[in-house]
């Protein structure tokens, strides 16, 4: 098996749970509402520095996570069972088409009006502890300095993507309409969860080997 054969694979598993988890179908509602006392120019520029926001935030975690892990004694296993859980808890929501990724009250939209580009878009809604444990994890799979560029460009494009989503969210929501974001989102929360369930087997393995040759 060549190198491609295992690095193609590997970068579509990226992009496909990042931009799952990550989610821009069901952000364009929450931008819109956000953004409706904007013009289009600036609710562009809220669309811009809101990914670039999310983007370097995961492209942090991912680059420091090995270094996390040692300085707080967190082994990879350990916390492939817990992204899996926070990534299928995430995916259940989504597939009872429920999945909110922040509770906004009107005063509180008020109150971000200003800068709602870093808070609440970019940090937590379009990077939230779901996409940060997932691409850690997926950091921690790639062996090779193919793979782990596989999960860099991965980031990036779904952020390119999430950029354009939002940049024509008013169009985009008018012609999907709220069935078809319900759909979309119930299709893509039951992907999530088979990546979840498979994140979750893959670090509990080790641990049940490991416990069960102990004894």
């Amino acid at each position: 098996m060549s190198m491609m054969d295992t690095v193609i694979p590997f970068a579509l598993l990226c992009f496909n749970s990042l931009f799952t988890i990550t989610s821009p179908l069901s952000t364009m509602p929450v931008f819109l509402t956000m953004t409706q006392s904007l013009d289009e120019k600036e609710r562009r520029a809220v669309a811009i520095r809101a990914t670039l926001v999310a983007c370097c935030a995961l492209l942090l975690f991912v680059l420091a996570g090995q270094f996390l892990f040692k300085f707080f004694g967190i082994s990879t296993n350990g916390f492939r069972i817990v992204g899996g859980i926070i990534i299928f808890r995430i995916g259940f929501d989504m597939l009872q088409a429920k999945y909110t990724p922040m509770n906004l009250r009107k005063e509180e939209i008020k109150e971000y009006a200003n800068d709602v580009s870093v808070a609440p878009l970019g940090i937590p809604l379009l990077c939230g502890p779901g996409a940060i444990a997932n691409a850690i994890v997926l950091m921690q799979e790639a062996y090779s300095f193919e793979m782990k560029t596989a999960v860099i460009v991965a980031i990036i494009l779904v952020y390119l993507i999430t950029f354009v989503l939002l940049r024509w969210a008013g169009v985009l929501v008018k012609f999907i309409g709220e069935t078809g974001n319900n759909v979309m989102m119930r299709l893509m929360g039951l992907i999530l969860m088979v990546i979840a369930v498979e994140c979750f087997v893959s670090g509990a393995r080790p641990i049940l080997t490991e416990i069960l040759h102990g004894s």
